[in-house]
């Protein structure tokens, strides 16, 4: 399977702009391969690291952790360690962010059982007023 930049765009999501700035970025964890006319070249394996690197980025991690991480598969094996102690760094800021959001969801909870309850039972008027 070939597929061109579009294409990886439309079935990612992530755009033409952002595809080229995460290869220039070195975000990629093997070189984008090019056609004969130098067009970029994408296969199933570009495919499944742009998920990795979409989840990565969605949860926070930055470029910079992103890209040293793309560096250490490139590099091949033998920094497996190092890889295993990016990613437990960044699951514990996932997990501190996991948290942060539990606690802002438990509040937010709160807050529609209490209109709830007084949509229902016609005292809402009351709420949060002087």
């Amino acid at each position: 399977m070939e597929l061109t930049i579009g294409q990886v765009a439309a079935h990612t999501g992530l755009s033409v702009h952002t595809l080229r700035m995460y290869e220039r970025e070195g975000l990629f964890h093997t070189e984008v391969r090019r056609d004969a006319a130098g067009r970029r070249v994408y296969g199933q394996p570009d495919l499944d690291w742009l998920d990795v690197c979409t989840k990565f980025r969605a949860t926070g991690m930055p470029l910079d952790a992103i890209r040293r991480f793309a560096a250490l598969v490139r590099e091949g094996p033998g920094n497996e360690a190092e890889r295993l102690e990016l990613l437990c760094a960044h699951r514990a800021r996932v997990e501190e962010q996991r948290q942060r959001l539990d606690e802002c969801l438990a509040l937010i909870e709160g807050k529609v059982a209490t209109y709830s309850a007084h949509v229902a039972a016609g005292t809402a008027a009351a709420l949060w007023t002087g």
